[in-house]
């Protein structure tokens, strides 16, 4: 996609505060996507950063509770590890731990990816679930009110590592992804639905992402490195909610903890 990115980033003192920017981040796109077209289709990535703040959601000692338009939400995973539900790297599971079993979803509102089955298997039913949640035809691609997503230190987003054969995936919705150095297969969004989303943020924290993060925003374009360079939304911005020693490469945020800064495509 051509042109240039505008990406802002807001800064937070440590991971507790980051984790409520995030909560608060949640919420207000959610509450913004129902006002304007009647529910809101989210979905999130697993990692402790998330964990935290879906646990913030859950609170009944914090706003966000109440606020969240908990009967116009339906919730998705970006992607998932292929082991069982109540496995402990599952990512359903650590979003039904923190968040799930204390809030007023049903759970018809909730759309795992089903990582017990065949890899294949798991990515094909995945595709399915999407094309007949959002109405899809033909080569229609699904339009998430937000996309949630980590950063690992090698540059990877979602499922999407380094040198793997799902980066050049552009016509799936889903694929299942074999990443040697872990030995293990991922399901994952492909970038291309990802970047439709009409809100995309990054939720990093820790100093091991700095550099990463600095190289992906600032460097120059290494997809096959740095996966996460492949998102680039198509409403032209992409928004970053990072603690301060994730930032600490970036160009220096405002007083405020507000950066902006320009991504060639």
């Amino acid at each position: 996609m051509p042109g240039k990115l505008k990406v802002e980033y807001f800064v937070k003192p440590d991971a507790a505060a980051l984790a409520a920017r995030a909560a608060r981040q949640f919420v207000e796109v959610a509450e913004a996507a129902v006002a304007a077209r009647g529910r809101a289709r989210i979905a999130i990535s697993g990692g402790s950063t998330p964990k935290a703040a879906f646990a913030l959601l859950a609170d009944p000692a914090q706003p966000w509770l109440k606020r969240m338009p908990w009967d116009r939400l339906e919730l998705f995973w970006v992607d998932e590890r292929c082991v069982p539900p109540d496995h402990a790297d599952s990512n359903y599971r650590m979003t039904r731990e923190a968040m799930l079993d204390h809030v007023p979803l049903r759970p018809e509102q909730v759309h795992r990816i089903e990582g017990e089955l065949e890899p294949e298997a798991a990515a094909a039913r995945y595709e399915s679930e999407l094309r007949n949640r959002f109405r899809l035809e033909g080569a229609e691609t699904p339009r998430f009110d937000l996309i949630a997503l980590g950063m690992g230190p090698d540059g990877h987003t979602a499922s999407l590592f380094p040198h793997t054969a799902a980066l050049d995936e552009i016509s799936r919705l889903v694929v299942a992804n074999h990443v040697q150095n872990k030995d293990a297969w991922r399901v994952t969004l492909t970038w291309p639905v990802i970047n439709q989303a009409a809100s995309v943020f990054f939720l990093i924290g820790g100093a091991d992402k700095a550099q990463a993060l600095s190289e992906v925003m600032t460097g120059p374009r290494d997809v096959e490195r740095l996966p996460s360079q492949l998102i680039k939304p198509a409403s032209g911005i992409l928004t970053l909610l990072l603690d301060k020693a994730a930032a600490a490469l970036l160009p220096p945020a405002d007083a405020q903890g507000y950066g902006f800064l320009e991504r060639e495509g």
